[in-house]
């Protein structure tokens, strides 16, 4: 049983940040039913290559544990389908513009009134209010408006984007923690709330330390690359074969990095004795360092400096990343069983509760897989009016 089983979820989201959050709650045992557009579904279904067996993989990436419910919210009849499945959930996902929901009959303030309990998460680009509530908002046009890109990338070179949409990650992450806090709330109270959560809400939370260097000093971050701002050395270096990270956050381990490295002088050479003054003199001692790596491979320098207590990492492929010994050992990477796929590796939950362990136990639905299972069974719509709805294209 997982520590959410008998908690239901109307998913009516798409793409990354909504499915991220609703995969999360059904990995802890939530039922999550899927509602997609009838013949086309979650955007992500195409969203390729690559692709195996025709389905995309980042569609595969982040929609486990949930079923699939084909309904058409623009005839009468599927808004009032997607209304009987709300009445009978715990939990709304949506993502739609703001007030979409609300033409439609299904927003927070009128359901609310007939459904106390539920808890009703809006996710947006932008926020439910304001003068950009209506602008389109992905990943990284978010990641542009609200700084994270001009502050990722080279010195002096072309804006970045992160490896991954970190930022639709970020915000589905919210999303949970904020449907889970609802949950709890109504546990002690019976009573449902509004969630809202918007990715600018999240870009700005996610500043942290870049915030606040400008906040209180003033001071406007740029690019620095694998670098840090404020803790030298803390970045990437070259060494005989390949890049490998290297972090030295205080002056202790800055010490024994030197002892590492074969050049204990630096450790109290008044260039480099203090944080302070590395950042200071940063350039002069990356420079030495460059220097100093290139007499070693990166294997031979993870291990000398391993030996030293130094924080280091080589900065790996991702065929590397999953045949690590550490990733190798944690199990995280699980199978389950696809119809179609076979058996599909999946990186699994990345909390573990000694109790109530999230679990991967089924694999991402087909477009409209469970259509008939869940308006049959939960609605007690019969089998005729059910073939009538789909052929009208209703589901």
């Amino acid at each position: 049983m997982g520590i959410l089983s008998g908690i239901r979820v109307a998913d009516f989201t798409r793409v990354v940040a909504g499915p991220y959050c609703s995969m999360l709650l059904g990995d802890l045992g939530a039922e999550v039913i899927k509602v997609e557009q009838p013949g086309q579904g979650d955007d992500s279904r195409g969203w390729g290559p690559p692709f195996v067996a025709g389905i995309s993989t980042y569609y595969l990436a982040i929609n486990r544990n949930k079923k699939s419910v084909c309904l058409n919210l623009r005839y009468p009849e599927g808004v009032e389908i997607a209304r009987q499945l709300i009445m009978k959930s715990d939990v709304v996902l949506e993502n739609f513009r703001p007030g979409f929901m609300d033409q439609l009959g299904l927003g927070f303030e009128e359901l609310h009134k007939v459904h106390p309990g539920l808890v009703y998460c809006s996710i947006s680009g932008f926020g439910q209010s304001g003068p950009y509530k209506n602008r389109a908002g992905y990943d990284v046009i978010v990641s542009a408006l609200g700084g994270l890109m001009g502050i990722t990338g080279t010195p002096g070179g072309e804006p970045v984007k992160t490896g991954v949409a970190v930022l639709d990650q970020s915000t589905g992450l919210n999303a949970y923690a904020g449907v889970l806090a609802a949950l709890y709330h109504r546990e002690r109270t019976g009573e449902g709330q509004r969630v809202d959560v918007s990715l600018l809400s999240t870009q700005l939370s996610m500043l942290i330390n870049a915030a606040s260097g400008y906040l209180i000093a003033g001071e406007i971050p740029v690019p620095q690359g694998t670098a840090h701002q404020s803790v030298v050395p803390y970045q990437a270096f070259r060494a005989s074969d390949g890049y490998i990270l290297i972090g030295a956050a205080n002056d202790k381990l800055f010490r024994q990095l030197c002892q590492g490295l074969g050049h204990p002088e630096w450790g109290t050479d008044p260039r480099f004795k203090t944080n302070y003054d590395r950042v200071i003199n940063r350039e002069e001692l990356i420079s030495l360092m460059e220097e100093a790596l290139q007499a070693d491979t990166i294997a031979g320098w993870e291990r000398r400096l391993m030996e030293a207590q130094v924080a280091v990492a080589p900065v790996n492929r991702m065929d590397q990343v999953f045949s690590d010994p550490q990733v190798v050992h944690s199990q995280q990477v699980v199978t389950v069983p696809h119809p179609i796929v076979g058996d599909l590796p999946q990186v699994g939950p990345a909390v573990k509760h000694s109790l109530t362990p999230a679990q991967v136990t089924t694999p991402p639905p087909g477009l409209g897989e469970h259509t008939h299972e869940i308006l049959g069974t939960l609605l007690g719509i019969d089998q005729d009016e059910l073939d009538r709805l789909a052929a009208r294209n209703v589901i």
